[in-house]
């Protein structure tokens, strides 16, 4: 079987995919599944498409790179054991932070990735460990041909003035300016749209991707004019552990009053924050959602009360809105966030079925609704094996 790997690298985890490639690409991937625990006791979960799951421990030792390197192989050892005719011809890797060159997936090799280690800084949860993957799988499978897939790529469409920061041009022109990050997921879920609310997917469309990573897109004409996220992944809306949109005075006064310094700030809006910061019991919706404290119930209003704020914003910049869309694993799968993000941009004249949404349907606007309303289940996995496939031409 011929086929195209995917990874998606974090710095204790590894998801991983294998399309079969033969006379074009396979919609569903004939394996896929994670590693998980790296840098402490990885084990690996593996899923094939007849919906079959193994789950082991994985032997690593060494460093934390040598140990992605370990969990990668352990990967193809699987692989090869259910699929002893294996030939991966291909590996695609999403990579968070393309800067202002990358628009396009690219192919990797030793310059790009020296670029693209250049950008660690804007990401420094993601960047090292996406790159990572890369250096694992040319270490393992130095012949095979690898393309790096980057979530800011897709908002590189937005004017000028949706990327810009008022700081002085000298500044600017080093780079500061708004990415927007999820591209992937933003792409696959604009490409869905026209088979599921037609001429409406090419009008003003609002894409909420919410998950313990969270942004909003604006898009027209199916491309990106607007973004909640910016020069980093910290900004907009409230996160699992991220702060979302905060004013940047609180940092000066964390410095200056209370002694911060940069990686203590680092860790506060990266890892303390966000909804596990205000509730003080979990970063996970489900169990927010779940519990009767009040803390919680708080967590989960500002998290719904930033989603209609932007919601305002990015109709605002898309020039009206024909169709919000809900999608990652909160929007996918909590209705009850669904249900409150409505209600609060009922002004806009969106109104939701109360039946439908409990039911998670594709559609779940009302009938008097002016508002599409639509749930779509995201694939970055099949987004990168289409452009790495693309890329390679195969």
């Amino acid at each position: 079987m011929r086929a195209i790997l995917v990874l998606n690298a974090g710095s204790s985890s590894l998801k991983f995919a294998l399309y079969a490639i033969d006379a074009e690409l396979a919609a569903s991937p004939a394996f896929s599944g994670q590693v998980e625990g790296i840098g402490a006791t990885p084990e690996i979960t593996l899923k094939t498409a007849s919906g079959e799951r193994v789950r082991e421990a994985v032997r690593t030792s060494g460093s934390q790179a040598e140990q992605h390197r370990d969990a990668l192989n352990h990967v193809f050892a699987l692989l090869k054991e259910h699929h002893p005719e294996l030939d991966i011809v291909a590996a695609g890797h999403r990579i968070v932070h393309g800067g202002e060159r990358h628009s396009a997936p690219t192919r990797l090799d030793a310059s790009v990735l020296r670029e693209l280690d250049s950008f660690t800084p804007l990401a420094p949860l993601h960047q090292p460990h996406n790159l990572r993957a890369v250096r694992a799988v040319l270490a393992l499978m130095p012949e095979v041909p690898q393309v790096g897939c980057f979530d800011t790529a897709f908002h590189r469409s937005q004017p000028a003035v949706a990327q810009a920061f008022a700081l002085p041009r000298h500044i600017s022109a080093e780079g500061v300016k708004r990415y927007g990050f999820h591209g992937l997921s933003y792409d696959y879920v604009a490409r869905q749209l026209p088979d599921i609310i037609g001429a409406r997917a090419q009008g003003a469309v609002v894409i909420a991707h919410l998950g313990n990573g969270a942004s909003m897109c604006a898009l027209r004409d199916g491309k990106s004019v607007a973004s909640t996220m910016g020069f980093t992944a910290l900004d907009g809306l409230v996160m699992g552990t991220r702060t979302g949109n905060l004013d940047p005075g609180v940092l000066l006064y964390l410095m200056e009053q209370k002694g911060m310094d940069a990686k203590a700030l680092t860790n506060l809006l990266y890892k303390e924050s966000g909804l596990l910061g205000v509730s003080g019991i979990s970063q996970d919706m489900r169990t927010l959602l779940a519990s009767d404290a009040r803390e919680a119930k708080e967590a989960v209003e500002l998290f719904c009360y930033r989603i209609a704020r932007e919601l305002g914003s990015l109709a605002a910049a898309a020039g009206g809105l024909d169709a919000l869309v809900f999608t990652g694993g909160i929007g996918e799968h909590a209705a009850p966030v669904r249900a409150k993000v409505a209600e609060l941009a009922a002004w806009m004249g969106l109104n939701i079925d109360a039946t439908a949404n409990a039911d998670h349907a594709p559609r779940i606007d009302a009938s008097d609704s002016r508002v599409a309303v639509v749930v779509v289940p995201t694939d970055e996995e099949l987004m990168i094996a289409r452009y790495t496939a693309e890329t390679l031409g195969l």
